[in-house]
């Protein structure tokens, strides 16, 4: 399509995010009385009840400007992770810390290692600042670190590990990273961006934040939008060398995290007896849904989030209509680099079930034609 108004080239070569329709249209169009929204990874419990007993007593200052600095959300972060509040940037969601580290980072011509397929965040913000997305396949879902290493040229600057990865779940172990981050040359950053993190299970995993005093390129993502509930106030943050947060902070916007959202993020923080229970249930809830696969003859990749990416065997676009016909809402692997698969959130057990029971029905159906 000819532009009236011409872009920077750089636009040209980004596609818009895709968004699906609102619940309320699927409900009405589908006629349904309820509908489960299992498509975007979201904490399908919610946040802290604290946080929600807040909201109902607070009357707030809305006419004031939040704290640019973000100075009780730095502290209360800094005491629970056990670093210094000058590593610490933080974000209108952790996604804006990916744009503001393109941003100080990325000239034109410049490079950034990542994987295909992964959050697509990083390959945007590459590209708005004219840089260069070299990628990477995966390999069974998984990063292939070694091929990552091996695709380092003079014109990186960043290499993205999301770990674990976002859409397949799946982890790189302890060795492999650790191997990985001391391969990589001092001056490349790499950004381990761990938004599941609390999900994980596993011991093969490795602790990153004790690690940036012996890497002063690694750069450690969070955020509060997962487990802590509060995707819908966006909040997250990077934990990294002061030199790096100081150059960060220079190109960020002064007034970027809402005072609701720094707010809410400390009282989430503080209920760690929330995060522990649906850490514990997603992890029920995970292997309920691997056992069902197993029992239903389809694959998947072994997750350590909050959704399981499992290929059916069908096309992805077929599966997930089916199943929102049947009231939940799930993310087609189509777009996503794997055309046979959907994306689930782990839900409730009432969630879980209802979903294998509307699988089982789509592939029996489909057997039988």
């Amino acid at each position: 399509m000819a532009l009236k108004f011409k872009t920077r080239e750089a636009v040209t070569h980004i596609a818009p995010y895709v968004l699906g329709k609102t619940l309320a249209d699927l409900q009405k169009e589908h006629g349904l009385s309820k509908i489960r929204k299992l498509s975007e990874n979201e904490n399908i419990y919610g946040c802290s009840p604290n946080v929600k007993k807040w909201f109902k007593e607070q009357d707030g200052d809305l006419f004031l400007y939040p704290d640019g600095a973000a100075i009780e959300l730095s502290n209360k972060v800094a005491a629970f992770l056990g670093v210094e509040k000058e590593k610490l940037v933080f974000g209108n969601g952790s996604d804006e810390v990916i744009r503001l580290l393109t941003r100080a980072y990325m000239s034109c011509g410049d490079e950034a290692v990542m994987a295909d397929v992964t959050f697509p965040r990083y390959q945007t913000n590459v590209f708005l600042e004219g840089g260069s997305p070299v990628i990477v396949p995966l390999v069974d879902g998984t990063h292939d670190l070694k091929a990552m290493a091996r695709a380092v040229t003079p014109k990186t600057k960043l290499i993205f590990v999301c770990n674990p990865n976002n859409p397949t779940g799946t982890i790189v172990g302890k060795k492999e990273l650790l191997a990985f981050l001391v391969s990589i040359p001092s001056h490349i950053l790499v950004v381990v961006d761990e938004a599941y993190m609390e999900y994980v299970t596993t011991d093969d995993y490795l602790e990153t934040l004790p690690l940036l005093s012996q890497f002063d390129n690694l750069i450690v993502l969070r955020t509060f939008s997962k487990i802590y509930g509060l995707a819908g106030l966006r909040v997250g943050f990077g934990v990294m060398n002061e030199e790096i947060a100081e150059q960060l902070r220079k190109v960020k916007d002064v007034f970027n995290v809402n005072m609701i959202a720094q707010r809410s993020a400390v009282i989430a923080l503080e209920d760690q007896s929330f995060i522990r229970e649906c850490t514990h249930k997603n992890q029920v809830g995970r292997e309920y849904l691997e056992k069902e696969f197993h029992r239903l003859g389809v694959s998947y990749f072994p997750s350590q989030a909050n959704f399981i990416m499992v290929d059916t065997g069908l096309n992805g676009d077929h599966v997930s209509s089916e199943l929102v016909k049947r009231g939940i809402v799930v993310r087609s692997g189509t777009l996503l680099g794997y055309p046979t698969t959907v994306r689930v959130t782990i839900g409730t057990e009432e969630d879980n079930r209802l979903f294998v029971f509307s699988l089982e029905q789509i592939l029996n159906a489909k057997g039988g034609e």
